[in-house]
């Protein structure tokens, strides 16, 4: 019996064990998925439970049920890459594996910055969006919310929090000269357009020396703050930096043609944690998920697998609130309620699958 063990169960985790369910799994070969919840949960969403705007059960879908297919739900506490098996927290026997996929996602990355670990809540986890939506919930009338990272996470989550409660004061923290750097300069300016009709304040060129528990300190100026949300960059889960491979300059692992880690081809790097020309997103791993279970199919059924087809992304869409937004779409960049409307389908579709 051959064991496949999949660690994550992000976009490219099940987008890995769905496809190889689908496409005719040998019967001698057995998966085990390991993920820290009893679901899969729409990451892409999580701004939504940090404004109290969507319920936990709008954002998880439950995973596949299957003869061939075990789950091992908990921490994953290490990944030992010598005696091949994986320690997950609660559970007495480390989870043994002849072939892996690691798709552990990212955490914050909060650049060394003073206070920003112990005093800001995070969108990076279900728990911990859970959190903040707590914190965030909570608060008293005109209460004070900042926003620290003016990418697509910061962006949904101040435009989300400011429709789900008009009467907080939000700020946006952005450290470069206009919000959303990467996108189309038609998509900044409507951006920005609708913080400002929106009553939220954008900071542009901040530079967060320390975080407070009450209070955001920038370029010298303390804000005093209730809520404070850290959406300033990303990078690979740590047990995944901690592993002895190769990586690139963000931390992520090098990986070869058929997303083998070229020092132990047996392991496969999935998503967030995979050495990427693209910018991390649930379409990407999505993608390199497809390829993956493609070429593990073709090695369980004695084949040479082909080499995977180039990545193309059908371009990156992002909400303000729940009737606006905006979007790359057919290369072309686009504003208001179509690409809303569009985020909506595309998630529609992912929980239909």
């Amino acid at each position: 019996m051959k064991r496949l063990v999949i660690v994550g169960g992000g976009y490219g985790g099940l987008k890995i064990l769905q496809d190889m369910l689908d496409g005719g799994l040998p019967k001698d070969v057995h998966i085990t998925m390991v993920d820290r919840n009893p679901y899969h949960s729409l990451k892409t969403e999580f701004y939504a439970i940090a404004a109290g705007t969507k319920a936990d059960r709008e954002v998880r879908i439950d995973f596949p049920e299957h003869d061939q297919v075990d789950y091992v739900f908990g921490e994953v506490m290490e990944i030992n890459i010598q005696n091949q098996h994986i320690v997950v927290r609660e559970h007495t026997d480390p989870v043994p594996y002849d072939d892996l996929v690691i798709g552990l996602g990212c955490e914050d990355n909060y650049h060394g910055i003073q206070g920003a670990p112990e005093y800001t809540q995070s969108v990076q986890t279900f728990k911990k969006a859970r959190k903040a939506g707590y914190e965030v919930g909570n608060l008293n009338a005109h209460g004070k919310v900042a926003v620290v990272g003016a990418g697509l996470s910061g962006i949904e989550v101040a435009s989300e929090i400011r429709e789900s409660r008009p009467d907080l004061n939000i700020r946006l923290l952005d450290r470069g000269e206009t919000v959303l750097r990467p996108f189309d300069p038609k998509i900044q300016e409507y951006v920005e357009d609708w913080f400002k009709r929106n009553d939220v304040e954008v900071i542009h060129h901040a530079n967060v020396e320390y975080v407070e528990r009450d209070g955001v300190c920038n370029n010298g100026i303390c804000f005093v703050n209730d809520v404070t949300i850290w959406t300033a960059g990303v990078r690979p889960n740590q047990l995944v930096r901690a592993l002895p491979f190769e990586k690139d300059p963000q931390e992520k692992i090098i990986i070869n043609d058929y997303y083998q880690v070229p020092e132990q081809p047996n392991v496969y790097i999935v998503g967030d944690c995979a050495s990427s020309n693209y910018s991390p997103s649930g379409q990407l791993a999505g993608q390199q998920g497809e390829h993956i279970a493609a070429i593990l199919l073709a090695l369980y059924n004695g084949k040479e697998p082909d080499k995977p087809k180039e990545i193309k992304l059908k371009g990156s869409l992002g909400s303000l609130g729940k009737s606006d937004g905006f979007g790359n779409m057919m290369q072309k960049p686009v504003t208001g309620l179509l690409p809303r409307l569009a985020k909506s389908g595309v998630l529609w579709l992912h929980r239909r699958h």
